[in-house]
C-alpha cells in the first residue's frame, strides 16, 4: 500500500488504541512507485500530526517515518530495532509524559473528530513537495496549531433563514443534522466534525448556514418551534381568522 493512504486518523486511532509508537516506512522520496509522490503526503501527515501530539503533551518521538528502497532490508530492521528502543525508554503511552489515561482518552476522541476539519484548514501545506530536510521543522508551527485548535470554526443554521429545503442534512457526512420536513433544520454540535459540507451545499438564496468562530454557538431552537409555515400557508391562515365561518 502507499504511504500517501495513511490516514491522519489511522495514526491517532492507534494511539486511541494504545499503541505506545508508530512507525511509518514509504518508498524513498522522489522513487514514486504510483508516480503520485504519496510519500511526500505521508511526509507531511506526520509532521503535521507530531504537532498535533506535542499540542497535546505527548512526545512526537513515538511517531516516526523512514524512506527507503524495498532492498534495503538489513537498514529496515537496524531502523525499527531503533525506534522500538526509542519507544520503550519512552514508557507507556501517557505514562510517560504524566497524562493521566482518561484524559489522554478524550484528547485524542475530540483530535479524531476534527481530523476532517484539520484536513480541510491545512490542506495547501498538506501538499506541499519540501525539497529540503531543513524545511521540515517548519512546515508546520506549534503557534499555528495552537491557534487551529483555540479558533475552531463552528456551523449554525439560521432559523430565520431556513427553508427546509432538507439539502445540508442529506449531505451531512456523519448525520448530524436534523432535517425534517417544514421543520428548522438543526445541526447537533456534539456529532459535528466541522467538515464545512452544510455550508457548502446550502443554496446561496438562502444562505441559512453560518460559519461561526470566537464565540458560542446560539442554542438550538427548540423543537416545539421548529415547525415553517409557508407563505400561502400562512395567507390562508390569516383569511380563515379574518373570515370566519
Amino acid at each position: 500500500m502507499c504511504s500517501g493512504r495513511v490516514d491522519l486518523d489511522f495514526v491517532l486511532r492507534a494511539f486511541s488504541n494504545g499503541m505506545d509508537g508508530v512507525f511509518l516506512g514509504g518508498c524513498r522520496l522522489n522513487e514514486c512507485n504510483y508516480i503520485t509522490q504519496g510519500n511526500y503526503d505521508a511526509l507531511n501527515m506526520v509532521l503535521l500530526c507530531r504537532k498535533i501530539m506535542e499540542h497535546i503533551g505527548l512526545n512526537p518521538e513515538r511517531l516516526s517515518i523512514e524512506f527507503m528502497s524495498a532492498g534495503e532490508g538489513i537498514r529496515f530492521a537496524e531502523v525499527a530495532n531503533d525506534f522500538a528502543t526509542k519507544v520503550k525508554g519512552l514508557g507507556p503511552l501517557g505514562t510517560g509524559e504524566g497524562i493521566d489515561k482518561e484524559e489522554l482518552k478524550s484528547k485524542l476522541a475530540e483530535i479524531r473528530k476534527l481530523v476532517p476539519y484539520i484536513k480541510v484548514m491545512k490542506n495547501e501545506k498538506l501538499g506541499t513537495r519540501l525539497k529540503n530536510i531543513e524545511e521540515y521543522d517548519i512546515l508546520f508551527t506549534n503557534e499555528e496549531i495552537d491557534r487551529l485548535f483555540r479558533e475552531v470554526v463552528s456551523y449554525y443554521i439560521d432559523p430565520d433563514k431556513c427553508t427546509a429545503c432538507m439539502i445540508c442534512g442529506r449531505r451531512c457526512p456523519v448525520e448530524a443534522i436534523a432535517s425534517v420536513k417544514n421543520q428548522v433544520h438543526v445541526i447537533d454540535q456534539e456529532k459535528c466534525i466541522k467538515c464545512g459540507t452544510c455550508f457548502e451545499v446550502c443554496p446561496l438564496q438562502f444562505g441559512a448556514v453560518t460559519k461561526i468562530s470566537g464565540k458560542p454557538v446560539p442554542p438550538p431552537l427548540p423543537e416545539e418551534k421548529r415547525t415553517i409555515v409557508r407563505k400561502a400557508r400562512e395567507k390562508k391562515l390569516l383569511e380563515a381568522i379574518e373570515s370566519p365561518c
